[in-house]
């Protein structure tokens, strides 16, 4: 990056909301000899416009958003940027992607999902989504066993998508569902984005609400009717067909349906000796696997298993009450027997 910006009058780059990307563009604003300019682009409304402290919950942050997103939800000016842009010197040679991959010091036992990635692959996705599954979204998005999500998530993650185009496709389409997409992908995500920006401590244990720690403390000492080891969980090695299925999707494809994590999780908190092993495992996991993993929804999520972004619920051992969840309610809502022989063994 340093030697493509020669010559060039100012670097832009997309604001970073995780410690590590922060500490990649501090890198880069050290080492330039022009200005380093961040856009916030990957939220459609600027975390510091929305609030300036943690937010509490999605019912805390919503009203904020809502009373700025129509000043934010307007397409931006056509330009093709492809014109602009100057050929330059990559420093590797990118013909042959797989060849690359295999020099890169990461974990080479992940094997690649089964989606494609990309640009023309997002905006396909979307397009799909609006057309086929939008009208139906508020009711389906919660099945894991049909096709109702976006599976925009990766794409998002890795900019290969604007949260801004993806919100302005579903609100011209309009419908109950396309509400309840704006939620998921300007509510909920900019939640975890606040959630990034004013908690130091958003990926570990600390960072979890005072009332959640308190509580699973006083149930550490709860027996535990099963436990397993890091590499059980890996491997979907569980007496609970339900959770191996959907841990078997996340190895299997890179992601893993939203409703199913959450029950994943809970159970993570059930079969390890702490909640503090819990937490680990779940982000371990969740970071080895998830196309879109050290995500701020993916710090949200886990953290949302622990209490956060909740309240207190009913009293139950292992749980104390953080909301609690069972195999029971999965049968209530869909047909999770199909969803375990989808993703049999």
């Amino acid at each position: 990056v340093i030697s493509a910006a020669g010559g060039a009058a100012l670097v832009v780059t997309d604001v970073g909301y995780t410690r590590l990307q922060r500490e990649w563009r501090g890198w880069l604003a050290d080492r330039l000899d022009v200005p380093l300019v961040q856009v916030e682009s990957e939220a459609v409304i600027p975390v510091g416009v929305v609030s300036g402290k943690q937010e509490y919950a999605a019912r805390t942050i919503r009203p904020k958003i809502h009373r700025l997103w129509h000043d934010y939800l307007v397409p931006l000016d056509a330009h093709d940027l492809r014109k602009q842009t100057r050929d330059w010197e990559a420093g590797e040679d990118v013909s042959d992607p797989t060849r690359l991959l295999k020099t890169l010091p990461i974990d080479h036992s992940v094997p690649p999902g089964d989606e494609e990635g990309g640009e023309n692959a997002a905006h396909d996705l979307l397009e799909d989504f609006i057309t086929r599954k939008l009208d139906t979204y508020d009711t389906r998005r919660n099945d894991p066993t049909v096709d109702g999500s976006s599976r925009l998530s990766a794409h998002l993650h890795y900019g290969q998508i604007s949260p801004l185009s993806a919100a302005l496709a579903a609100r011209e389409h309009g419908s109950p569902g396309a509400d309840a997409f704006l939620e998921e992908l300007i509510v909920r995500r900019e939640l975890s984005f606040n959630l990034c920006t004013y908690n130091p401590h958003y990926d570990r244990y600390e960072g979890l609400p005072a009332w959640a720690r308190a509580t699973l403390a006083e149930h550490a000492g709860d027996r535990r009717e099963y436990t397993y080891t890091r590499a059980e969980l890996d491997a979907a090695q569980t007496h609970d067909p339900y959770w191996n299925a959907a841990q078997r999707q996340m190895t299997r494809t890179g992601r893993m349906h939203n409703y199913m994590r959450m029950y994943w999780g809970k159970k993570i908190l059930e079969w390890t000796p702490t909640p503090q092993q819990a937490y680990t495992e779940m982000l371990w996991l969740n970071n080895r696997h998830e196309q879109d993993g050290r995500d701020p929804n993916s710090y949200a999520s886990i953290g949302w298993v622990l209490g956060l972004h909740d309240r207190p619920w009913t009293r139950r051992p292992i749980f104390g009450t953080v909301r609690y969840m069972n195999a029971g309610g999965l049968k209530r809502k869909f047909d999770i027997d199909r969803y375990a022989r989808q993703w049999a063994e």
